[in-house]
């Protein structure tokens, strides 16, 4: 997978891409990214990028000439759409992004990221030229490049090969749409909190049937809201039932 960012602070993508996931995907040859300095593509020798708003109003809005010229000249085209290739600009006005986007984003061989700043991006970019829009969360933050990278890392670890099980991104949380359930690793009891038995049993099957249940647990307990897009077979069901049988039980002690 090649990931193009286009920024106007491409010093905030150093440390990111030389560690973790990034660092590990690109090790293994299985990813390249470029980060992209707008203001190269600037035509004045001030290396403008931004201009006030029309009509008025505070702060200043990034300017449509040097974005259209840098992501042209890297995709090789004058219509991004045709590409094929997805353009994407991070603004709280986007659809808010999940791990279903992820994984549609990761079946991509290229990507691109438009990261705002100021008061935003002039709409011709957004009319032209993206080709999605993309938002981390109801909130705001200084520019696009932090929401860049979070939605670039959800993507590269689904990509086959970068993580060291296939596993480890099927389990975890919202792949499947759930929480993940509760883990432990060494010591068997610490500060007085113990293992639950169940896991050091050996039984695999009742360890996946704990699991599954603990997993349905969290959600109901922290994001009930999730179960409406989940699949439910009748053991899950069954175990929504026990869970709410035992919170009714504690709650009469």
């Amino acid at each position: 997978m090649r990931i193009d960012f286009f920024t106007l602070f491409p010093a905030l993508f150093v440390s990111p891409l030389r560690t973790a996931v990034f660092h590990r995907a690109s090790e293994k040859g299985l990813l390249s990214c470029y980060v992209h300095n707008i203001r190269d593509y600037t035509n004045d020798r001030h290396h403008i990028t931004d201009d006030y708003l029309y009509g008025g109003g505070a702060g200043m809005l990034m300017k449509p000439e040097p974005i259209f010229e840098a992501v042209e000249s890297v995709l090789g085209c004058t219509n991004s759409r045709e590409a094929g290739v997805p353009v994407i600009m991070l603004t709280p006005q986007g659809r808010l992004f999940s791990q279903e986007a992820a994984v549609r984003l990761s079946h991509f061989d290229r990507i691109s990221f438009i990261c705002g700043h100021y008061e935003g991006i002039d709409e011709r970019v957004r009319a032209k030229l993206v080709t999605e829009e993309i938002s981390i969360g109801d909130y705001v933050l200084t520019g696009g490049e932090l929401p860049a990278l979070v939605v670039a890392e959800a993507v590269v670890r689904l990509v086959p090969g970068v993580l060291g099980s296939a596993e480890s991104a099927s389990e975890e949380s919202h792949a499947a749409g759930l929480l993940e359930y509760p883990q432990y690793t060494r010591p068997p009891e610490y500060r007085g909190i113990s293992v639950p038995e169940i896991l050091l049993s050996g039984n695999h099957g009742e360890i996946a049937r704990w699991r599954r249940k603990e997993s349905l647990r969290r959600t109901i307990e922290r994001r009930p809201e999730l179960l409406k897009g989940v699949r439910l077979s009748p053991e899950d069901k069954k175990l929504i039932n026990d869970i709410y049988a035992e919170s009714l039980e504690n709650k009469d002690h």
